[in-house]
């Protein structure tokens, strides 16, 4: 694992419950800019120390999961769309 990363945790879960997401205490930017699931039902975000009060009280939540568990699961099918021959989606 990368040092850089290493105290990073990472949360899965429902795009509904984006709006409950206080954007000031993770660390992305905001709802319009996560990155979403190929189906877009699902999106995560990401956090250093302790799981935020907002993080924390999510009903959907998958994880928490460390910086190589999620990169696993974002490069499955479910994450990544697959590509054709001409490398394209």
């Amino acid at each position: 694992m990368s040092h850089l990363y290493e105290h990073r945790n990472y949360m899965i879960f429902n795009v509904s419950e984006l709006a409950s997401i206080d954007f000031s205490t993770v660390l992305e930017t905001s709802a319009e800019t996560v990155r979403k699931s190929v189906d877009e039902t699902k999106t995560f975000v990401k956090w250093e120390g302790d799981a935020p009060a907002c993080v924390a009280s999510l009903t959907t939540k998958e994880g928490p999961y460390n910086h190589d568990e999620i990169l696993a699961i974002l490069s499955s099918e479910e994450w990544t769309a697959p590509m054709n021959e001409e490398g394209l989606v």
